[in-house]
């Protein structure tokens, strides 16, 4: 609380400063507006425990190479487009769906790879990847 003096008169001012009231006052509303969620009760229940895991069912990846000369390999196999078509649609239609790596080789031409990534996109297939070998 401070106290105006005017030099002017002798007569004191009693006006009261509000300045550190109003501060109080917000850091109390603060500190009730925290404490207030901490101090409300939920009803306790006792809940029954049980175990359980979720099923993982990992579908191993599929690989498509491509080698120099443009053709396809499907985990090892060679296929043709139509069958690459065939297959992926089948993929395609799984749930969840497994990956499909794509394994170029250095000297393929881009076009070759490109085909096999449109064609995965045609048919929906959504995880797809690239395998490469890192520099030495």
């Amino acid at each position: 609380m401070s106290f105006n003096i005017d030099d002017d008169d002798d007569d004191v001012m009693s006006d009261i400063n509000m300045t550190p009231l109003v501060d109080v006052m917000l850091v109390l509303l603060i500190i009730f507006i925290i404490t207030v969620p901490v101090l409300t009760h939920s009803v306790k229940v006792d809940l029954p425990r049980a175990s359980n895991q979720p099923n993982q069912v990992q579908n191993k990846p599929i690989t498509i190479s491509v080698n120099q000369q443009g053709q396809i390999y499907w985990n090892d196999n060679v296929i043709d487009e139509t069958t690459l078509a065939q297959q992926l649609g089948q993929i395609a239609l799984q749930q969840p769906q497994p990956e499909v790596h794509i394994r170029g080789d250095r000297k393929v031409e881009y076009e070759y790879v490109m085909q096999v990534m449109a064609e995965a996109q045609r048919q929906g297939v959504q995880k797809l990847g690239f395998i490469t070998e890192p520099k030495s």
